[in-house]
């Protein structure tokens, strides 16, 4: 697994093109991914959210834009630029003023115990330096009944995986390399999604962490996937 050191340096790297890369290199499919999650976030209506590995800010966002204001929500990344980057867009809208972002490690969340009702976390479980560790670090700060929502990157439909993974080597990385003149953070991207998990593999992890149950939703031919995870309640 990536060393939490190496890929904080990447992000920095590419802080100020990473929106721009993520639309253009998803094809602005990654705007529906974010649709699904937080409706998914809606339909188990916290009292309050988190969202992990925050980046620039995109998932808090679409989190108030579709819950409303009145619900806390939270940004946490251990990257600053990125952070610097979710703080600028913030001032575009009222309704984000409240938004929070904040230096935060998944390794160890600054977050006490059973304190959050909803956490979510996009394209960044695959960054973990201990997968394991970090789930578990998660589980800790969700409520009893609480959800996790991990979007992330999954292994594609049998039939789409030739198509995707020529796509995924040979072209990405040199069209992230335009759109941000840093090719290495992409080939590292690449190597990340190839090796991740699938669907079923990363819910037995889940379930290894300790969450009670798991459900998962493959996304355009399961290139991406969301696991909702619940903490058990407490008996």
């Amino acid at each position: 697994m990536p060393e939490g050191k190496s890929v904080n340096k990447i992000f920095a790297g590419i802080a100020g093109r990473y929106d721009l890369a993520n639309h253009l290199l998803s094809g602005g499919v990654d705007f529906y991914w974010r649709r699904v999650l937080t409706r998914m976030v809606k339909a188990c209506t916290p009292k309050d959210m988190v969202d992990l590995a925050t980046g620039s800010g995109d998932v808090a966002f679409k989190l108030r834009d579709r819950i409303g204001t009145g619900i806390p929500v939270t940004g946490l990344d251990f990257c600053e630029p990125m952070l610097k980057e979710a703080r600028a867009k913030r001032a575009s809208k009222a309704s984000y003023s409240d938004i929070k972002f904040e230096f935060g490690d998944c390794m160890d969340l600054p977050l006490d115990d059973n304190s959050v009702d909803a956490v979510t976390i996009s394209f960044g479980v695959r960054n973990f330096e201990n997968r394991l560790r970090g789930l578990r670090e998660i589980l800790r700060v969700l409520r009893p009944g609480g959800s996790l929502f991990v979007l992330e990157f999954s292994q594609p439909d049998k039939w789409f995986s030739p198509i995707y993974y020529f796509y995924l080597k040979l072209i990405l990385p040199w069209v992230a390399a335009l759109a941000t003149g840093d090719k290495s953070a992409y080939d590292y991207l690449a190597g990340t999604i190839e090796d991740f998990p699938s669907k079923e593999a990363l819910t037995e992890q889940l379930k290894e962490a300790g969450y009670e149950t798991v459900e998962a939703t493959g996304l355009t031919f399961s290139i991406v996937a969301i696991h909702e995870a619940q903490k058990a309640l407490q008996r």
